[in-house]
């Protein structure tokens, strides 16, 4: 009779300790039989709606042998309008409050279902509506769980439905579930990391061979595989924990899981993390996670980054560039805190470790031979090309591609803030490359524009700088105008197509018209979001009328593929003009480029054999 009433209960009673720190209720589970689990102990759920009868959070998180559970969103104000309702109806039906802090799913259809005051105190106090879709309170009480020595919490649950569109084991044992979901909903990235399927033995390993790791911080410290093989029971669980310990301490946590999953090119930390779900870019698709960060996983981020970096990191800089190195991965970070931003959030770009040519491009079809034999004839001869294109369109390797087709000979200077182009590749290769980095902020450090300054004196020869953003912009084009290097000047700049790059530098950034006019190419990319994927938009070379200029389109877009608009085969490009060697003529010139565009045709065929299946012919 009392668990119809009350609802069952996996622990005869509650010995939690609870306790408010600003908007969140934590609570200790020591001991208690019910282990904090708010969905299946009625007893630890009466604890926590009790102690929220006049207090109103944004998280409930429980704790019990180093493993922690979160309750937010939804559950968190399930549990707050259950703590208000008890409390205002317990003068009208003690029975009604108490099964309302035991069960509060079930105690809002008694109180919905009754007329007069008590439905009304459910409709005040907001418990009607926190419930609603829930049929259960352990349906409504799901929690984001993990170690407490995780930067994040995962949600275990699949989306409600949801389909599963497929599922992988990644390299660190992480299981990766893609589904797919109705309505406007981004699909689902949902992660369950090795961590997650521990056993409570498991689980007691990993927390005793944290704490010997932190104690023994200050003594010059202790291996995360050393403290789990001192501590383990069992050898086999040893190396397991060590490996997640040493992902945990050593590692950036969560992100070593996602990365490790060469689909994601990108991972979102929106402030305030602990109210946000991360978002990855999955196969160039957005998709919503299982994951938050906690508060102090993302304040312990922030230190990695600021102490890896060497760059300030506060509220009198809000803002961070950095690089690291995630599950063997070369990612970009951005970050911001306050006071730009609503607490700590992070933009993680992974930058591909392999060296990407032009031929590489045309081997996965994202750009016609054609159009690379004309970007290596640019490049050769020492054009002026800037490569624009939106946010992961693949700027800077396409950059990078570019700087293969240089001369071997000829020497290059490369402008960034954050490395990302193969400088040290190129000089692997025999080439003279000096990479000159820019930062800002505290600390010795040289700005873009006495960057490229300094460039322009280290001697004569291509240059590239990784993103032409800033002031830095006017010293580049009047080093072009005025000849201030013998070699290709390469560069990447945010922009949907010429139009938009001519009103950056021009309207924007102060360029004189005049200076942009030397600009020999502005090569588009399309948005790895297009209906298409990823690929060369357009080519448009860049004709002056004095006082303007004007674009004429070599490539546009046709379909997934760019397709040449005729006005290099009719004689009328100044571009091929201008690359024409003293004595060379317009046809000669086009001869060079159909010559290019032939071997890179040839050097796909060549790989395209190699990979078809063949027989052994047996002889007689």
């Amino acid at each position: 009779m009392r668990e119809w009433l009350f609802g069952s209960s996996t622990a005869p009673e509650c010995r939690c300790e609870t306790a408010i720190e600003g908007g969140r209720l934590v609570m200790t589970a020591g001991e208690c039989p019910g282990g904090g689990d708010l969905a299946a102990s009625a007893d630890c759920r009466a604890t926590v709606i009790g102690s929220l009868s006049s207090a109103s959070v944004d998280t409930v998180v429980t704790e019990q042998a180093g493993q922690e559970r979160m309750y937010s969103d939804r559950a968190a104000a399930v549990l707050t309008a259950a703590g208000r309702f008890a409390t205002r109806v317990a003068s009208l039906d003690d029975r009604l409050a108490d099964r309302a802090r035991r069960d509060p799913v079930a105690a809002a259809a008694e109180a919905v279902g009754r007329a007069g005051p008590v439905a009304d105190l459910a409709a005040e106090t907001g418990l009607a509506v926190a419930t609603e879709s829930f049929d259960t309170s352990e349906q409504a009480l799901t929690a984001y769980t993990g170690p407490t020595v995780s930067d994040a919490r995962v949600g275990a649950a699949p989306p409600a439905d949801a389909t599963l569109r497929d599922q992988q084991t990644l390299p660190t044992e992480a299981v990766v579930r893609r589904y797919n979901t109705g309505g406007d909903q981004l699909s689902m990235y949902h992660i369950e990391p090795r961590e997650q399927r521990f056993d409570a033995d498991t689980m007691e390993t990993l927390v005793r061979a944290y704490e010997r790791v932190a104690t023994a911080a200050a003594d010059g410290g202790c291996h995360p595989y050393s403290a789990a093989n001192a501590v383990a029971v069992e050898p086999s669980s040893a190396t397991v924990v060590g490996a997640v310990l040493e992902k945990h301490t050593g590692g950036l946590g969560i992100l070593e899981d996602i990365f490790a999953d060469q689909r994601v090119s990108d991972v979102f930390a929106t402030a305030p993390v602990s109210d946000t779900r991360l978002q990855v870019r999955c196969d160039g698709e957005t998709m919503r996670t299982n994951i938050r960060l906690t508060p102090s996983g993302a304040n312990t981020l922030a230190s990695t980054f600021r102490r890896s970096s060497g760059r300030a990191f506060s509220r009198a800089n809000p803002t961070l560039d950095a690089t690291a190195t995630v599950a063997d991965r070369q990612i970009r970070v951005a970050g911001v805190s306050e006071p730009v931003s609503n607490g700590l959030a992070f933009a993680f770009r992974a930058h591909d470790s392999d060296v990407w040519r032009l031929a590489d491009f045309v081997d996965n079809g994202t750009m016609p031979a054609a159009v690379a034999g004309l970007l290596s004839v640019v490049a050769e001869r020492g054009g002026a090309c800037l490569v624009a294109g939106p946010r992961g369109a693949g700027k800077t390797t396409t950059l990078g591609a570019l700087l293969w087709e240089l001369p071997h000979e000829v020497r290059t200077i490369l402008i960034e803030d954050t490395p990302e182009l193969p400088a040290a590749s190129l000089q692997s290769d025999g080439r003279d490359v000096q990479a000159l980095r820019t930062a800002s902020g505290d600390g010795p450090s040289v700005n873009a524009t006495e960057a490229l300054r300094t460039a322009l004196r280290l001697g004569e020869g291509a240059l590239a700088v990784g993103e032409v953003r800033g002031e830095e912009a006017s010293v580049l084009y009047e080093a072009m105008r005025v000849g201030g290097g013998d070699g290709a000047v390469l560069g990447t700049i945010h922009g949907n197509g010429p139009d938009a790059v001519q009103e950056r530098l021009v309207s924007d950034l102060g360029v004189p018209v005049q200076s942009f006019a030397v600009t020999d190419l502005v090569v588009t990319l399309a948005p790895p979001t297009s209906e298409h994927g990823r690929g060369i938009a357009s080519i448009a070379e860049i004709v002056s009328h004095s006082d303007d200029v004007t674009f004429e389109m070599l490539y546009e877009r046709n379909g997934s593929t760019a397709t040449a608009t005729g006005r290099l085969e009719r004689g009328n490009s100044r571009l091929v003009e201008s690359l024409a060697a003293p004595g060379e003529s317009y046809a000669e010139v086009l001869d060079a480029i159909e010559t290019r565009t032939e071997q890179f045709e040839e050097s796909v065929a060549v790989k395209t054999r190699g990979n078809e299946p063949h027989t052994d012919e047996v002889q007689p």
